[in-house]
C-alpha cells in the first residue's frame, strides 16, 4: 500500500520549524511517526550523528531557508540537481531533501530489527555536498493539479482494461486503511502550506494507492508474468505524475517563497 515518504514529513515540518510556525518538539515528533529515532550523521563539524532537533538547528544556522522534496526514479531524477555522487545516493534511498539557501542535501538510510508486528526502525539521514541549481522536472502545483486529474482517470482505465478490480474484500480493505491513514493525518504538509498544496498532495496519494494496490499480486485477473509486466508498463507514466505532484506539493512553500524575492 501507498507509504508516505519520509523525506516530504522532513521537509514538510521541517518548513514550519524554520518558519517559526511550530516548536522542535512538535516538529521532530510528527517527523518520526512510527520510527523509533532519526539522526542525522555528516554535519559539518559534527564528528557523530546528531538527533533531529539539534540537525534542524544547525542546519538553520548554516544558512538553510528551506526543504525540498526529491522523489527520483531510474531513469527520472525528480527533484535532484547533483552533483552525481548525491543524486546516485538519493536513487538508491529512492528519496532525498535538498536544502534551499545551503548547499547541502539529506538522504535516508532505515534500519530495521525485530519480528513481524514489532518492528523497531532507526533512520539516519547522510547530509551531503549538494549543487544548487534548479530541481529537475518539477511542476507548478497548477500543471500537478491538472496532470493528476488525467492521471487518476486513466489509472482508472487502465486497471479496469486489465481486470485489476479496485473492488473486492480485499481491495476494499486496502482504499479503507488508504483513507483512513488519510484522514489520521490531516496536517501531513504542517502549518504554513497553501490549501492547494494539501489537496495535491491528497489527490497524488490517492493515485499513489491504486497504482500500489495494481501492483500487489492477486488483485483482478491479471496474475501470470505477462499480465503484471503489461500491468506495470500502463501504470508507468501515472506513477510518474503522481511522484511529481508529491514533489511540487511538498516544495510549494519553497517555491512561493523564491517567487516573492524576485
Amino acid at each position: 500500500m501507498f507509504v508516505e515518504p519520509r523525506s516530504g514529513r522532513l521537509a514538510a515540518w521541517g518548513n514550519a520549524l524554520l518558519a517559526g510556525l511550530v516548536s522542535p518538539d512538535d516538529a521532530v515528533v510528527a517527523i518520526v511517526g512510527d520510527d523509533a529515532v532519526h539522526r542525522v550523521e555528516g554535519l559539518p563539524d559534527e564528528s557523530a550523528p546528531v538527533g533531529l532537533t539539534l540537525a534542524l538547528g544547525r542546519l538553520r544556522a548554516l544558512g538553510v531557508s528551506g526543504l525540498r522534496v526529491a522523489l527520483p526514479a531510474p531513469g527520472h531524477p525528480l527533484g535532484l540537481s547533483g552533483p552525481p555522487e548525491f543524486n546516485a545516493r538519493a536513487l538508491e534511498a529512492e528519496e532525498a531533501v535538498v536544502c534551499h539557501g545551503a548547499a547541502f542535501g539529506l538522504v535516508p538510510e532505515v534500519y530495521e530489527a525485530g519480528p513481524e508486528g514489532d518492528v523497531h526502525v532507526e533512520v539516519v539521514w547522510h547530509c551531503l555536498q549538494v549543487r544548487q541549481a534548479p530541481p529537475a522536472d518539477v511542476p507548478s502545483l497548477g500543471e500537478a493539479e491538472r496532470e493528476l486529474a488525467e492521471a487518476l482517470r486513466e489509472a482508472t482505465e487502465v486497471l479496469t482494461r486489465l481486470d485489476v478490480a479496485a473492488s473486492g474484500p480485499v481491495a476494499e480493505a486496502a482504499i479503507d486503511a488508504y483513507r483512513a491513514r488519510a484522514e489520521r493525518g490531516r496536517e501531513v504538509l504542517a502549518p504554513g502550506y497553501p490549501p492547494r498544496a494539501a489537496r495535491v498532495l491528497e489527490l497524488a496519494q490517492r493515485v499513489g494507492a491504486l497504482i500500489s494496490l495494481a501492483g500487489a499480486k492477486g488483485h483482478g485477473g491479471a496474475v501470470s508474468a505477462s499480465e503484471m509486466a503489461a500491468r506495470s508498463e500502463a501504470l508507468r507514466p501515472v506513477e510518474r505524475t503522481a511522484r511529481r505532484a508529491q514533489v511540487a506539493a511538498y516544495n510549494s512553500v519553497v517555491e512561493e517563497r523564491e517567487r516573492g524575492m524576485r
